[in-house]
């Protein structure tokens, strides 16, 4: 925008520096903060406790759908 790149100009030539080092010094900074966001982690919604066995292995493909559908 404009208008931005006008205000960088002014605050370039007040703090002495060009304003290729103004540019950077923000890249850095956006960059550097999107780096320390936490990434999601999803939640566990586990069902049962860690070691025990799972009911629904042992059943056939038939059986698992019958058992989620219900029988037809």
């Amino acid at each position: 925008a404009d208008n931005l790149l006008a205000r960088a100009k002014r605050h370039a030539k007040k703090t002495h520096q060009p304003v290729r080092a103004l540019i950077e010094e923000g890249l850095r900074l956006v960059l550097a903060a999107d780096s320390t966001k936490p990434t999601y982690k999803m939640p566990d919604r586990s069902v049962g406790l860690v070691g025990d066995t799972n009911p629904l292995e042992e059943l056939s493909w038939d059986e698992l759908r019958s058992s989620i559908y219900g029988e037809k």
